[in-house]
């Protein structure tokens, strides 16, 4: 009788203690106690068992250790009480903090912050060789500033080998060379080389995205915050068969799906990382390529978990993120999503009017995107926004393309450029937006 083989047991997951720090000048858009909530669920995600939190407020920040010494050493006391292994901080961590609070936890405890919690998801999530260089870029970029002792031998030797496994080899050290100056050093070349090859990537993004403009198919692409249901949206729209998932961050590489419009006019689609509050600015500059096809598309449509307690602070956050990617001047409709789970839709009518001129749908349901569709081909090829630019004379083609598909109400020509004004379709906004005089407000939703 053939013996069955068991499965293999999943190692138990390292036990994980938030803290939460409020300062009086923050500018938070979640509260702190949500804020922390919105932590537990990173941490979930990145593996960890949450087994405590706790949360203080204060002026300012203590310079040596972020949150006052009598704090620490109630944490110190929570932590051996529940066995912790991790203590995960809501707030960044300069390299001060980190090296000062790791050795008041000791050996036994390591020390991370959201960013770094955030960066670990990231990596287990990314599946792309892009994916998989913007978040060793970012980790590294975080790590440098905090190379410690934590991290490293801190050996003087007089020259040898000194690999290291997580760092490819470092190579030779010269004549009393610490482990950590050779450390730095092979990092900072990381760091170069990952810029390097993700140059190469965001150049061939660039050439797609010219060919793109040049077929004149205007591109729409999703953004909001994570968990959302972007990748759905798309699903629905597209049967692209994107992974959805009931977690943060599920969606990293960038997706990009053709859509026909009831009037047989077709649209690209892409889905794109979703946000966060406090998304860290490694994440920000590492993602630069792919957050580049925001920068880039036609029209936004802003998708928000409508059944979210922090629905408009999340839309918010949001906001926030397309202005820090110079993305806020791009037509934008807000999109309510997951109003099949509303409780009680007639209850709901004061957060809806919240968001002037959304539209409400669910992408799991399929209801309201009849409605969805509609606004897009209006906001794409039927809706004309008033613009002011100076255009030089060798972008003929946009000149061309303003008398062909816009309507010209002043033109001026002088040397070198010819000053235009009017209105064109806003699907060419992002066209025409390095040239603007004055950059006139559409009728956003």
């Amino acid at each position: 009788m053939a013996k069955r083989i068991p499965e293999p047991t999943k190692p138990p997951r390292e036990r994980a203690f938030l803290v939460g720090v409020e300062f009086r000048n923050d500018s938070n858009i979640l509260p702190l106690e949500d804020s922390l909530e919105e932590l537990a669920l990173l941490a979930n995600t990145a593996g960890l068992e949450v087994v405590g939190e706790t949360t203080q407020k204060r002026d300012r920040p203590n310079p040596e250790t972020l949150i006052g010494s009598g704090k620490v050493e109630e944490i110190i006391t929570l932590v051996e009480e529940t066995l912790t292994q991790v203590v995960v901080f809501d707030n960044e961590l300069s390299p001060r903090h980190l090296r000062e609070l790791e050795k008041k936890f000791g050996t036994k405890v390591r020390v991370i912050d959201r960013t770094a919690l955030i960066l670990d998801i990231f990596a287990q999530h990314a599946k792309t060789r892009e994916g998989i260089l913007q978040v060793q870029l970012a980790q590294y970029e975080y790590l440098l500033p905090r190379l410690t002792r934590a991290w490293t031998h801190l050996a003087r030797q007089s020259g040898g080998s000194a690999g290291r496994g997580g760092t490819g080899g470092v190579g030779l050290r010269g004549p009393g060379e610490t482990q950590l100056e050779v450390d730095r050093r092979e990092i900072k070349r990381q760091i170069y080389t990952l810029k390097e090859k993700l140059e190469k990537v965001r150049s061939h993004r660039s050439r797609y995205r010219e060919k793109r403009k040049q077929s004149q198919i205007p591109t729409v692409a999703l953004v909001g915050y994570t968990n959302a249901g972007k990748s759905t949206l798309l699903n629905r729209l597209t049967n692209a068969k994107v992974l959805v998932a009931n977690r943060l961050f599920a969606t990293l590489d960038p997706t990009t799906r053709s859509v026909v419009l009831p009037s047989g006019t077709k649209f690209l689609m892409t889905d794109t990382v979703g946000f966060i509050q406090k998304l860290p600015h490694q994440v920000v500059a590492a993602f630069r390529a792919t957050l580049e096809e925001i920068a880039e598309a036609d029209l936004l449509l802003l998708v928000v978990d409508i059944t979210h307690p922090n629905a408009i602070a999340q839309w918010r956050a949001v906001q926030v993120t397309l202005a820090d990617l110079q993305a806020d001047h791009i037509p934008t409709v807000t999109v309510l999503n997951k109003i099949d789970r509303l409780p009680a839709p007639e209850h709901s009518q004061e957060t809806l009017q919240f968001f002037e001129d959304a539209v409400a749908i669910s992408a799991k349901k399929g209801q309201g995107i009849p409605d969805l569709l509609n606004t897009i081909e209006q906001r794409l090829f039927h809706e004309l926004i008033p613009i002011k630019v100076e255009l030089p004379y060798d972008q003929g083609n946009l000149i061309s393309i303003f008398h062909a598909q816009g309507q010209v109400t002043k033109i001026e020509h002088g040397r070198g450029k010819v000053l235009m004004e009017g209105f064109i379709p806003g699907r060419l906004i992002t066209q025409y937006q390095p040239f603007f005089i004055v950059a006139a407000n559409s009728t956003e939703g």
